[in-house]
């Protein structure tokens, strides 16, 4: 016997990735239902070779499923995931809602699956954001080995972070630049990103730190270590799909590069292309459409007695959301439900 899945918010970007990957990976599911706002309701949503129609979420009653995987924002899930949860039906939110409850388990099941085995707190489990989670998949084999002291950490980050607005600013704006006759200002980012790096994602805290920034320190923190120090500069370029980041790793232990680079090939969800020549490095337009987390770059950094250097690229709609989401259910499935 199968699970009985909920997709809220089916029609997003990250909805009809979560769809597509739960029929990729055979999820063990004898229904899944498309669930969407009013305004959407009827739309049609693929799910493997099916077609789904969405139905009203404000309606819909969770009593008897299983699992809901939610792609709305943290508005719409206070109001909706309590419901869910009361119900029965076990939640793995994708919006920054729970992420820092303490008696909801933030979980990358590279990292930290024994965490699902807490889940009935509240039966909520939070998904981390999209630049953490592929961020941790890198550090915590390495952690393991040589005891991570500090992360310096930089990121380019696609605009489809910013959900499908800001694909569409990318795309409206790249086009105006070669007709000065059709002006597309700045709405969804605060200056253009066409042709451009801002470094601004998510409001400004009294720390002078982003939004975004103060949420990789505090989940790292929580996914893998509380004693390990992060700093970040969090950056939206003109790509749309992809996140990238360099990575600066300070090390209790000395660990050589070479060693590195064998433990990065035999971690779960990663895979080292790291080359020494032209194009030996992957880059995010590689990474669209792919489970991995990639890793290049690999160097000793010699300003510091034990550090490392790294590039990590992965697909922000796929790791950094819907992927991670359904391997929590996987694990929730085989750590906690047993179905199926």
């Amino acid at each position: 016997m199968g699970y009985r899945v909920a997709v809220v918010g089916a029609t997003g970007n990250v909805g009809r990735e979560m769809l597509n990957i739960l029929a990729e990976r055979q999820f063990p599911a004898d229904e899944v239902v498309a669930l969407a706002s009013r305004k959407s309701l009827g739309s049609e949503v693929s799910y493997g070779d099916k077609t789904l129609k969405t139905k009203d979420l404000d309606t819909f009653d969770f009593a008897g499923w299983d699992i809901a995987l939610f792609a709305i924002g943290s508005d719409a899930t206070k109001i909706y995931a309590p419901k869910a949860a009361k119900a029965g039906c076990i939640v793995i939110d994708n919006s920054s809602l729970y992420r820092y409850d303490a008696d909801v388990p933030l979980v990358v099941p590279e990292v930290n699956p024994e965490a699902v085995e807490m889940v009935h707190k509240k039966n909520i489990i939070a998904n981390p954001n999209c630049s953490t989670a592929q961020m941790v998949v890198a550090l915590k084999p390495l952690h393991d080995r040589a005891g991570i002291k500090r992360v310096v950490v930089s990121t380019y980050q696609s605009v489809s972070g910013a959900g499908k607005e800001g694909i569409d600013e990318l795309w409206d704006q790249t086009k105006s630049i070669y007709n000065p006759t059709d002006d597309k200002p700045a709405k969804k980012f605060t200056k253009q990103i066409a042709f451009n790096v801002i470094p601004h994602i998510d409001v400004f805290m009294d720390s002078g730190d982003t939004k975004e920034e103060w949420k990789m320190v505090a989940e790292t923190k929580k996914i893998m270590d509380p004693s390990i120090k992060v700093t970040a500069t969090c950056v939206r370029v003109p790509v749309f799909v992809g996140h990238s980041e360099a990575i600066n790793i300070e090390f209790e232990e000395f660990l050589d590069e070479d060693e590195a680079r064998d433990i990065l090939r035999e971690a779960p969800g990663i895979m080292v292309i790291d080359k020494r020549q032209d194009g030996g490095y992957v880059t995010p337009i590689e990474c669209v459409g792919d489970f991995a987390t990639f890793i290049s770059r690999i160097r000793q950094d010699s300003t510091i007695e034990n550090g490392l250097n790294l590039w990590c690229v992965s697909d922000n709609l796929r790791k950094g959301a819907a992927l991670n989401a359904v391997q929590i259910a996987e694990t929730l499935g085989q750590r906690v439900l047993k179905k199926g």
